[in-house]
């Protein structure tokens, strides 16, 4: 175990090392502007080494555990395409319905390797959405130093212990990834993760949701808890937008999170932001001896308290309208 956690820590280090060195020769810098959170110029792309960490762990799992190797194989053409285009993309910005074409693919082949393998038309389902959804979830919520990289190192670690197997082995292999990824982005941001590394860890964290979920049955709602602080924030933060009747592709800076940082700087919420998810990920795996009705109750009222604290974040640190 501390090998395994050892060998993706290490491809962590090294790949954001030689990615930042990468980003600085071929000028792939990213511009302070009003639509950013940040206000120095900083190289992106960092999150290749988080990518190459993944697909080194996807294979030496399928060669591992035969039984899991088609559906290891579907998660790394998938990861390949999302990381894929979100590499072309930090170098030449591509329009936004490319991007979404290219992680619909990307999710729909996942999908059908789960259904066949589960049998279950349900799971596929489930199996598109999760992927799709938290693929672009991550990258509408990388924003500011480290909080897309510790926030996918908690909920990877979550769902470790909720996957098992040769996923949970997967899910560390992500955890230990962003932490060698971490020291380049935070506190001070040397490099960025770059839509190649945000992308990729978003369908990554779909695939284990989708996974633990299968493992867990009729408690798969526990899969909803160490992604939620994310997911309420994109959510909530789309939604308005579209009501607004903004062009909500664009870059913009009114997630909660932006808000907030500009008040209390980008440290301190994301440090904020860690420790909540901390306590939910050890009541998510508290929660898994109680019956499934309760964990159904117990995830709806979280949703609804990240939601009601959406809500006082937005209203007491309001984001500028595009």
């Amino acid at each position: 175990m501390l090998e395994w956690l050892a060998v993706h820590f290490c491809i962590g280090v090294a790949g954001t090392w030689l990615a930042r060195r990468y980003a600085l020769r071929q000028s792939l810098i990213d511009q302070p502007g009003e639509r950013r959170s940040h206000s120095v110029a900083t190289p992106r792309g960092g999150g290749i080494a988080i990518v190459i960490a993944l697909l080194v762990a996807a294979v030496a799992l399928g060669l591992r555990q035969p039984a899991q190797a088609p559906l290891m194989l579907a998660f790394g053409v998938g990861l390949l395409m999302v990381a894929g285009i979100g590499w072309v993309d930090d170098h030449r910005p591509l329009s936004p319905w490319l991007r979404l074409g290219v992680h619909v693919v990307a999710s729909g082949l996942f999908a059908l390797v789960v259904g066949d393998l589960y049998d279950s038309v349900w799971l596929a389902l489930a199996a598109f959405v999760a992927t799709l959804v938290l693929t672009n979830v991550w990258n509408f919520m990388d924003g500011i130093n480290g909080l897309a990289a510790s926030q996918a190192l908690i909920a990877a670690v979550g769902l470790a212990w909720l996957a098992g197997g040769a996923w949970g082995l997967l899910a560390l292999a992500l955890a230990a990834a962003c932490a060698g990824f971490l020291p380049f982005n935070f506190p001070r941001a040397r490099i960025f993760m770059g839509d190649v590394g945000s992308g990729a860890i978003g369908f990554a964290l779909g695939a284990l949701c989708v996974v633990a979920g299968a493992r867990l049955g009729e408690k798969f709602a526990l899969v909803l808890l160490p992604v939620s602080v994310f997911l309420v924030d994109a959510s909530l933060t789309l939604l308005r937008r579209l009501l607004r009747g903004e062009r909500w592709w664009t870059p913009h800076t009114q997630h909660a999170y932006q808000g907030w940082s500009r008040a209390a700087g980008h440290a301190r919420v994301t440090a904020c932001y860690a420790a909540v998810s901390l306590l939910v990920i050890i009541a998510s795996w508290g929660g898994v001896p109680r019956d499934a009705f309760f964990i159904a109750g117990t995830t709806i009222a979280w949703y609804m308290c990240c939601a009601f604290f959406w809500l006082v974040l937005q209203k007491k640190f309001p984001g500028a309208a595009s």
